[in-house]
C-alpha cells in the first residue's frame, strides 16, 4: 500500500488498484485479484463504498466476485456493462475457429458478476465524497473509460490501461481490434488529447508510473503513435479533422465530416443547432464483433462545433431511418446536452422499443423520443420550416426531410441512395424493400425539386433537373429486373409478411407473456387466415390456433399469450408463426427469441443496485451534476 498524496493510495496487484480514503471508509478504482482488501487496516479503512471499473479485462477484475460476496457495489463502464454482467452469453457468442476478431474480449472475465450500475460517459457521479466525471478514452478497449475527480487539491486521472508510463502504452496488441488493423491508435490519439484539454495535474495508469506532468507524458505519446500511423499510411488527416470537423455547405448548414455517417446541422440565427441523424461521432475504424462493447458512440467534436461556429445549444436531433449509425449518439445528446429527439410516425416504435422487431442495424438501447413527428405536414423549428416524407426503398421505415435554407431547396435522404454518376439505389432486402418503393421516391425527389440531396454516407451532391430525370428510369429498371428475375407468384408472395412482437423477450420462469402477430395480406382479395402458434414442449399458448380474415393488401393484428414453465432458465428459445392464407401454406414464417431466468435466480446487478442505493443515496440521485 504506497501513499500517494494524504487520502490517495496505489495497491499493486495483478494490476494498481488506487484506494480514494474519505475517513474510514474508501472507493476503490479497479479491483485486480481483490488482495486489496487485506490491507486497507493499514490505512484504518474498514469499508469500501464501490468499486470503479475502467475496462473489463481481467487483470483489472478477475477478483470481483469477492468484492460482490462481500456487499461492495462494483460500477461498470457503460458501454462494457456485457462483460461483467453477461459473461456467459460472450463466451458462448464468441468466434474461435476461422477467428480473424483480434479484439481482446477474450481477456473477460469468466464468470458473470452482479453489477450496481453503469459509469454513462460524461456523467458526474458522487463516490465516497468525491464527484467523479467519466470521460470516454477508448484505445485499449472500446468501451474504457477514464474517471477524473479532485482528490487531495490535485486534479486527478484514473486512465487505466490508455497511457502507462510518457510516451507509452501498456499494449500494443490491445489496439489492434481487428484482423490488421490499428483501430485503437487513432482512438488513443482523440482521447489522451481530449483528457490534454481536461488539465488534469496527475495521470494514474493501471499499470505502470504516475504522471505529475500529463501534457508533456501524453504529447510524446501522441508523436510516437502518429510516427506509427504514418509508417502504416493510416489517419494521416487525424489532426486535420480533429481541428476541422464540421465543414460549411451553406452558411447556416454545416456537415459533420468526421463520422461514420453524415450528421448535418442546420443553425439558426439565434446560434441553436438542429442536427439530423447522430450515430457515431468521429470514427477511425469498427472493431470486429456486434456485441454492445464493439459500438462505442461518443460526443467527440461537439466543442469544436460550438467553438468555430457560435453554436449556443444542440436543441433537436431527428433521425432520418432507425439504423444504428445514424442514431448511436441519441441519448448522449439528451443526457448530456439536454438535446430533444423528435422521431417521424413510422419508425418512432422501431427507436423506443428495439426488442420488439426483428430489423437489421437496431441500436441496443431504447431512444426515447421527445416529439413524434407526423409525415406530410409542416413542422417548425426556430425560422426554418420542415417537412417529413416517407422514404421506402433503403428500408420501408425512413423518411426525406425536406427544408430551405440560404435559398436552396434541401432534401436530406439518409441512405436512400448511394453517389454514384450522381445516385445509385441502396436497397437491403431485410430492411422490407419492395418493388415500387423506389419509384415512389423517383417521384417524390421530382416534386420537391430540391438543389441539394444530404446523403447518409456520402458527400453532399448539387442536383440538376436532369439528374431527377434518371431516378425514374432507373427505379423502372430496378423494378423490371426483379420481376424478371422471380417466379411471378414470388413478386406477389414477396409482401406477405407476419412478425411477432415482441421478437426478443427475457423473462422469469412461470411468467405470462403477451405477444402481437402482424399478419399482411399480399394477394388482391381478402383471405380467410390461419396462425398456429408453435412452441416448445410444456409451454401454454393461449390461444394456439387464431383464424381470422384479413382484407386485401392489408395488414391485421392478433394477439396470444404465452404462459412459461416454472423451474426453466434457457437462453433464446424460439417459438414460431406456422402462416395460411387462403389455400396459400406458409409454413412458420416467423420467429421470437424467449430468454428465461429461472425463479430462484436474481437478474444481473438487481440486488446489487439495491444495496448501493442503500449505502450510498446520492450516487444514483447525483447521476447528472
Amino acid at each position: 500500500m504506497f501513499q500517494l498524496s494524504e487520502n490517495l493510495f496505489r495497491f499493486t496487484d495483478t494490476c494498481h488498484v488506487y484506494v480514494i480514503r474519505t475517513g474510514h471508509s474508501a472507493v476503490l478504482i479497479d479491483f485486480g485479484t481483490g488482495d486489496v482488501l487485506d490491507h486497507l487496516v493499514e490505512i484504518d479503512v474498514t469499508q469500501v463504498t464501490a468499486v470503479l471499473m475502467t475496462h473489463f479485462h481481467r487483470d483489472q477484475a478477475q477478483g470481483l466476485p469477492r468484492a460482490i460476496a462481500e456487499g461492495i457495489p462494483v460500477w461498470v463502464p457503460h458501454v462494457e456493462q456485457d462483460l461483467f454482467a453477461q459473461v456467459d452469453s460472450h463466451w458462448q457468442a464468441r468466434e474461435i475457429s476461422r477467428n480473424y476478431n483480434m479484439r481482446q474480449d477474450r481477456f473477460a472475465l469468466l464468470e458473470s458478476i452482479s453489477i450496481a450500475g453503469t459509469l454513462h460517459d460524461y456523467a458526474t457521479l458522487r463516490f465516497g465524497g468525491h464527484a467523479f466525471t467519466i470521460v470516454p478514452t477508448p484505445g485499449h478497449t472500446t468501451g474504457s473509460i477514464t474517471p477524473l475527480a479532485n482528490i487531495d487539491g490535485q486534479r486527478v486521472a484514473f486512465v487505466g490501461d490508455l497511457i502507462s508510463a510518457p510516451g507509452k502504452v501498456g499494449s500494443m496488441a490491445a489496439t489492434q481490434w481487428t484482423y490488421n488493423g490499428a483501430e485503437g491508435v487513432p482512438m488513443t490519439i482523440l482521447s489522451v488529447l481530449d483528457l490534454k484539454e481536461r488539465e488534469p495535474n496527475l495521470l494514474l495508469p493501471s499499470h505502470g508510473v504516475p504522471m505529475n506532468e500529463p501534457a508533456a507524458a501524453i504529447e510524446l505519446l501522441v508523436l510516437r503513435l502518429r510516427e506509427l500511423l504514418n509508417l502504416r499510411h493510416e489517419h494521416r488527416q487525424l489532426e486535420f479533422l480533429r481541428q476541422q470537423p464540421y465543414i460549411a455547405i451553406t452558411s447556416h448548414l454545416l456537415r459533420l465530416r468526421a463520422s461514420e455517417s453524415n450528421t448535418y446541422v442546420l443553425i439558426s440565427k439565434s446560434g441553436k443547432a438542429l442536427f439530423m441523424d447522430y450515430g457515431y461521432d468521429f470514427v477511425t475504424g469498427f472493431a470486429n464483433g456486434t456485441d454492445r462493447a464493439s459500438r462505442r458512440p461518443w460526443l467527440y467534436s461537439l466543442p469544436m462545433l460550438k467553438r468555430d461556429f457560435g453554436v449556443t445549444k444542440i436543441e433537436v436531433a431527428i433521425p432520418t431511418h432507425f439504423h444504428d449509425d445514424h442514431v448511436a449518439g441519441l441519448n448522449l445528446l439528451r443526457e448530456v446536452e439536454g438535446t430533444q429527439i423528435w422521431a417521424a410516425e413510422n419508425f418512432v416504435d422501431i427507436l423506443q422499443n428495439p426488442s420488439r422487431y426483428d430489423l437489421p442495424c437496431l441500436w441496443y438501447d431504447p431512444v426515447p423520443a421527445d416529439k413524434t413527428l407526423p409525415l406530410g405536414v409542416p413542422i417548425q423549428w426556430e425560422e426554418y420550416t420542415l417537412t417529413l416524407y416517407a422514404q421506402p426503398g433503403h428500408t420501408e421505415y425512413a423518411v426525406a426531410i425536406y427544408f430551405e435554407v440560404d435559398r436552396k431547396r434541401v432534401l436530406a435522404i439518409g441512405d436512400q441512395y448511394e453517389e454514384d454518376d450522381p445516385l445509385r439505389v441502396n436497397y437491403v432486402y431485410e430492411n422490407h424493400w419492395h418493388i415500387g418503393d423506389y419509384l415512389k421516391g423517383a417521384e417524390l425527389y421530382r416534386t420537391l425539386a430540391p438543389d441539394l440531396i444530404l446523403a447518409g454516407h456520402w458527400k453532399p451532391l448539387w442536383i440538376t433537373p436532369a439528374d431527377l430525370d434518371q431516378l425514374m428510369p432507373r427505379a423502372e429498371t430496378l423494378d423490371r429486373l426483379h420481376r424478371d428475375l422471380l417466379p411471378v407468384e414470388s413478386i406477389e408472395l414477396q409482401s406477405a409478411r407476419v412478425e411477432i412482437r415482441p421478437y426478443r423477450i427475457e423473462a422469469n420462469a412461470g411468467e405470462t407473456i403477451d405477444f402481437e402477430i402482424e399478419i399482411k395480406n399480399p394477394f388482391d382479395r381478402d383471405q380467410d387466415t390461419c396462425a398456429v402458434i408453435v412452441a416448445p414442449l410444456g409451454w401454454h399458448v393461449e390461444p394456439a390456433i387464431i383464424e381470422t380474415r384479413v382484407q386485401a393488401r392489408e395488414q391485421q393484428i392478433v394477439k396470444f399469450s404465452l404462459t412459461l414453465p416454472f423451474d426453466i432458465s434457457v437462453r433464446r428459445a424460439r417459438i414460431a408463426v406456422d402462416l395460411t392464407i387462403g389455400t396459400t401454406r406458409f409454413g412458420q414464417q416467423a420467429e421470437a427469441l424467449v430468454s428465461i431466468n429461472s425463479v430462484s435466480s436474481t437478474p444481473s446487478g438487481t440486488e446489487s443496485s439495491q444495496r448501493v442505493v442503500a449505502s450510498e443515496p446520492l450516487a444514483l440521485q447525483e447521476l447528472f451534476l
